[in-house]
């Protein structure tokens, strides 16, 4: 992987850069959509391309361990050819996903054991099995396995758990050095900086995590329920430290005001499941505010979905019969408010990077915040 520098904005910390994987290229910064079981919910593969626009996709190693299981992937050739998507994957390392199975999990030195969602059945992850996990998954960047703690955590707790998984982030580089790629291309293995919302944590773990040298950096443990503003707080934290010439991943934010604010600090990518989940329930993101189409003031208007929209269902959908379907809680609602959110989301990310090549971004964020905080 290579992640080049193009242009940095003079008045806050946001980079635009173009990130080179096997796979193509990512255009930063960039928003990538979840597709956690190998599918972004109810969108095909060519519209995820082709309208929403997405330079890459991100896959769960917890939920395709589970299903469809690894020697079908591998049967398959990876998860590019099972689904047949052929731009980048990033895989999670599962750790989120651990630790969200709070009744179900028991953590320690060697790894995390876990019953199945599915049928009870007892797993255990190790750091060197993530990995393994991951080179058969295929995707192009990969997690390193890491604690992701609650919030609110106490700081003994938090501290003791940051230092777990730097002695895990090392297990998993020994182990993803010591093996190949099983698919004939490259893959690339990032760190994630933990230490909850404490100052000092995060500081540390920016540190050590820097000091491992890997090609980018993730940031995880924030997005679980703290106020934005502390996310923001450690977020600036850790791009103070983290290398200007490498990647960063701000993990599992956000909302699109969270994300302008991490870019305007130096965030590169980010994943949410935010814009598909919300769309399911009718709320839809566009750059006037937020609109909940199940309001009844929607029932009668017959206008387009979206008039600025970019995807295709923005003008040849009403807000009436969306309203309609999702009320009715037909399938296509779903289909046609996840494609729109989406495909917002790509169009906020590319602006933002068109703003920061133009040198325009900070008075084009504010700007932006504000139409972005209305409820229409």
């Amino acid at each position: 992987m290579d992640f080049k520098l193009e242009k940095k904005d003079i008045n806050s910390k946001a980079r635009a850069g173009t990130i080179t994987t096997a796979h193509g290229e990512i255009k930063t910064p960039i928003f990538m959509p979840v597709g956690t079981a190998g599918t972004v919910k109810g969108v095909h593969q060519h519209e995820i391309k082709d309208d929403i626009k997405a330079q890459i996709i991100l896959g769960n190693t917890y939920h395709l361990y589970l299903r469809p299981k690894l020697d079908i992937l591998k049967s398959a050739g990876g998860l590019h050819k099972f689904i047949n998507w052929d731009k980048p994957i990033l895989t999670d390392s599962g750790g989120y996903q651990v630790y969200s199975l709070s009744g179900r999990r028991k953590i320690k030195e060697e790894g995390a054991t876990f019953s199945s969602h599915i049928d009870g059945s007892k797993h255990l992850f190790t750091p060197e099995y993530v990995m393994d996990i991951q080179r058969t998954i295929g995707a192009d960047i990969i997690m390193a396995f890491d604690e992701c703690t609650p919030y609110p955590c106490d700081y003994k707790y938090a501290k003791n758990s940051m230092h777990m998984t730097h002695r895990w982030l090392k297990r998993c580089c020994e182990r993803f050095d010591s093996t190949e790629p099983l698919y004939g291309y490259d893959q690339t293995l990032f760190p994630i900086v933990q230490g909850s919302t404490y100052k000092d944590l995060r500081k540390q773990s920016a540190e050590k995590i820097a000091s491992f040298e890997r090609e980018g950096n993730a940031i995880g443990g924030l997005s679980v329920g703290e106020p934005d503003d502390e996310m923001y707080e450690m977020c600036e934290v850790v791009t103070n430290i983290l290398p200007e010439d490498k990647p960063r991943y701000l993990m599992g934010v956000g909302t699109p005001i969270n994300l302008l604010e991490n870019i305007a600090l130096g965030i590169d990518m980010f994943d949410c499941v935010m814009p598909t989940r919300n769309a399911r329930n009718g709320m839809l993101f566009t750059s006037q505010g937020t609109i909940n189409i199940k309001n009844k003031k929607w029932e009668n208007d017959l206008s387009p979905i979206d008039p600025d929209g970019t995807s295709y269902v923005d003008s040849f959908y009403s807000k009436a019969y969306l309203r309609h379907l999702i009320i009715s809680k037909e399938i296509l609602g779903a289909q046609i408010a996840t494609i729109h959110n989406l495909a917002f989301y790509l169009w906020l990310v590319t602006e933002a990077r068109e703003q920061i090549l133009a040198g325009t971004f900070y008075d084009w964020k504010a700007k932006m915040v504000k139409q972005l905080g209305q409820k229409l």
